[in-house]
């Protein structure tokens, strides 16, 4: 009987691709924050590392309560907090995003009032704040998207920090496992085309060719189940 191929070795959640929790920490914005007029301070107990996160995360205690967002650029130990619609639009404050100014640049935005921030927290990473629309608030993503959202919903103000990791090289194959592993992400990674038949459907032929549809329907078996999953469509967008 053949090797089970990678995609269902990952799929079984095997302690080789299962992620630790025990080493990171649970990073978002408290549900229980205040989105009306109280006003609520902090500060910022230390900035700490988080394995296999690119962006930094602030330790902040504000109201006897510690929690953990991803730090901004200019966040420093011992910072001021303000937490509320009624504080300043500053670097590292927490206000809803409908009594932000039109431009400003936010970021751990709540994608709805209470979810923690799911929006713009990865390193370097910026939400800018476009329009108030009564209590709707459109906001554009780092992908240039738009999007609308509730004006009770939190965000940081700021940048995420860490931005231009990714410009620098990885220069060894050494420091890019260690990374992935960190992540718990199979590395390297081999292509599919390159294997023989019974390690892969893609594999075997004398050409880097599939040889077969990459399209796969949804409930194809785990053996199968690889390339483009249950595509909505293929090829160049005219």
């Amino acid at each position: 009987m053949p090797r089970r191929i990678r995609a269902q070795r990952i799929g079984r959640g095997s302690p080789t691709y299962v992620a630790s929790i025990q080493r990171h920490f649970e990073v978002g914005i408290p549900a229980e924050l205040p989105r009306n007029g109280e006003l609520i301070t902090g500060y910022v107990r230390d900035i700490l590392h988080d394995p296999g996160r690119g962006a930094p995360v602030a330790e902040v205690e504000a109201n006897d309560k510690v929690f953990y967002i991803p730090a901004v650029q200019g966040m420093y130990v011992g910072q001021k907090i303000e937490i509320g619609s009624k504080a300043s639009p500053s670097i590292g404050n927490i206000l809803p995003v409908g009594v932000l100014p039109e431009g400003a640049v936010v970021s751990t935005v709540e994608l709805r009032p209470g979810d923690g921030g799911v929006l713009a927290r990865s390193s370097g990473a910026y939400a800018s704040v476009i329009s108030q629309v009564g209590d709707k608030t459109i906001i554009r993503l780092p992908s240039r998207k738009l999007v609308e959202l509730s004006g009770k919903c939190l965000a940081v103000v700021g940048a995420v920090a860490g931005g231009g990791r990714v410009d620098k090289p990885m220069l060894k194959a050494g420091k890019k496992y260690w990374l992935m592993k960190a992540k718990h992400r199979p590395y390297p990674r081999v292509r599919g085309v390159a294997m023989v038949p019974a390690r892969h459907p893609f594999g075997g032929g004398s050409h880097k060719k599939i040889g077969r549809p990459e399209t796969v329907k949804r409930t194809a078996p785990p053996g199968r189940k690889v390339g483009l999953i249950a595509a909505r469509r293929t090829g160049r967008k005219r």
